[in-house]
């Protein structure tokens, strides 16, 4: 887990914590089934990824496909922007997720698919 984002990451931080006046919490760097998320709503199981360069490659898009996967098997749907789409367009990209958050799907997920944040838990 890194404990810094990155300027990317942090632009798109700030415009996903907007969204919780309307009631839409993410989580950052959630670490779930050896993976670490960069952003995870779970009630709306909407995953977030900032892609920089690295995932340009077609070994890393086979790996992120991969990812992505064994997330949909578990009922989640992986947004994926790169660097520029945020430097460039953040309003877009943020009002892109509200409104797939708006017509996703409002689940209840059991206490033990959610991770306790750091320090929480047993």
């Amino acid at each position: 887990m890194r404990k810094a984002m990155t300027p990317p990451e942090a632009r798109l931080w700030l415009g996903l914590k907007a969204l919780r006046n309307e009631g839409y919490h993410f989580r950052r760097q959630a670490p779930v089934r050896g993976y670490f998320l960069d952003f995870v709503c779970f009630k709306h199981r909407l995953i977030i990824e900032v892609d920089g360069a690295s995932h340009e490659t077609e070994e890393q898009a086979r790996k992120d496909r991969t990812r992505d996967a064994i997330f949909a098997r578990e009922g989640f749907r992986t947004l994926r922007f790169d660097n520029a789409m945020i430097r460039d367009h953040l309003g877009d990209v943020v009002a892109f997720v509200h409104q797939t958050l708006v017509h996703s799907p409002t689940l209840a997920p059991l206490r033990s698919a959610v991770p306790p944040h750091e320090g929480e838990g047993e």
